[in-house]
């Protein structure tokens, strides 16, 4: 029986490829932390290589007008991707269990065990030259029409860059993230550093293990380094009401309960079950915060209340996150934009109105794409000439010279995920 790392990759892949789903949140659980290690691994290797590794097998089938069962398409994945990357695992442990993956009639294809094993074999007898030949394949084998048009929006401020900024923000997308961490209250950790540009951020020191106890004690959470420069935003105002808008899982709610203790903060959360893990985390950290469970719209049209600061971090594509999520460019076919930009004005149109005369509103979404940023940006202000860009970033944050109301730092320098956000003052 194939081991249960292998097993939990498998599955995930199933579901994407199978499903067109995004990866759970849980996937790896259950497994050991050395299990949860290798799966990780091998999944981000599988789903950021998935069209080469298709590519590379297809010539080598007699057949090649047929398309492989998909758990041909994964054993296949799963074995080579070990075979060509995973210098620490066994050529013989890589093929015997991958074997027995294309064995399961769930998860492989029973009548490709002989093929699977076959294709597995030849490649093992030259791991680097099959190496040489999956990377000699051209990159744009891993890319979809969704991520070519992420890519140029992404770069649509640099334009300077060219097609050799395009490959180098796919090549650098390709690494796994790093980790990003942030200090409620005490010390940091021993097995974190500090980020050497961006005061108050952390990251594991080489070789660390994991600070899991530190993280369930509540004194410090897991923040991505661009939500964590997006929430530094420089406003020398004290609010006394803040809403945040969309709250789950609850990052920007607790920035925003550190950063102001007097004010009175609303997290609206449309889905009980993600409001129920934001009531944990706010608590687990020590911040007070009312939970609203219920669609921002409707909330907002059903209360007096208004807000001095307001943050809106709308549901979007996440464009912005394909270094985190590598099933993203698999996937994006079933991504409504049209919808999700609708939601977003909407979200805008009941938001506007609750911002009291001198609050800040914040707009975020982590994606790259124009419609979900640039063009509302464009329509609040045609639409809202109350409100005025506020210029809260430094400049190296957007694409602008000096102090700037865009938050859009340059992909190519920037370490963290990829967001556009704008910041308005009403008058």
């Amino acid at each position: 029986m194939p081991t249960p790392s292998r097993l939990a990759a498998a599955r995930a892949l199933h579901a994407v490829f199978g499903s067109g789903h995004r990866v759970s949140d849980h996937w790896d659980a259950g497994l050991s932390s050395e299990d949860a290690g290798l799966a990780q691994a091998l999944l981000g290797l599988c789903l950021r290589r998935w069209g080469r590794l298709q590519a590379y097998v297809k010539p080598k089938l007699k057949d090649q007008s047929r398309s492989l069962p998909l758990g041909s398409q994964v054993a296949l994945a799963v074995g080579f991707a070990q075979l060509a990357w995973m210098d620490g695992v066994a050529a013989h442990a890589a093929v015997n269990e991958t074997v027995e993956l294309a064995a399961d009639p769930v998860l492989g294809f029973p009548p490709h065990k002989g093929l699977v094993n076959a294709l597995l074999r030849r490649g093992a007898e030259k791991r680097q030259q099959l190496r040489a030949d999956l990377e000699a394949l051209p990159a744009a084998l891993d890319r979809t029409a969704f991520v070519e048009a992420v890519l140029q929006s992404a770069l649509e401020p640099h334009p300077a860059m060219g097609k050799a900024g395009l490959e180098a923000l796919w090549s650098k997308l390709q690494a796994p993230p790093r980790p990003a961490f942030r200090v409620l209250r005490g010390e940091a950790p021993p097995e974190l550093e500090a980020d050497a540009q961006l005061p108050g951020c952390w990251h594991f020191r080489e070789g660390a293990a994991f600070p899991g106890p530190w993280l369930q004690s509540g004194a410090g959470m897991v923040q991505d380094r661009s939500s964590q420069a997006l929430m530094a935003f420089q406003w020398d105002e004290k609010p006394l009401r803040i809403l945040d808008a969309c709250a789950a899982p609850g990052g920007k709610t607790t920035s925003l309960g550190v950063r102001f203790p007097e004010a009175r903060v609303t997290a609206v959360e449309r889905e009980p079950r993600r409001a129920e893990r934001l009531k944990k985390n706010l608590a687990d950290r020590g911040v007070k915060a009312e939970v609203v469970v219920a669609e921002v719209t409707d909330f907002l049209a059903n209360t007096t209340a208004t807000f001095d600061l307001i943050v809106l971090d709308a549901p979007c594509s996440g464009s912005g996150t394909l270094q985190k999520h590598p099933e993203l460019p698999w996937i994006a076919g079933n991504i409504d934009l049209e919808r999700l930009s609708e939601t977003q004005r909407e979200l805008l149109r009941a938001t506007i109105p609750k911002l009291e005369p001198g609050g800040l509103l914040i707009y975020a979404v982590c994606s790259w794409l124009p419609e979900e940023g640039e063009h509302h940006r464009a329509w609040v202000r045609s639409a809202h000439p109350e409100l005025r860009p506020a210029l809260v970033w430094p400049g190296e944050y957007g694409a602008e010279s000096g102090a700037t109301s865009c938050f859009r730092p340059n992909p190519l320098q920037w370490d963290g995920e990829g967001f556009q956000a704008f910041a308005w003052a009403k008058h």
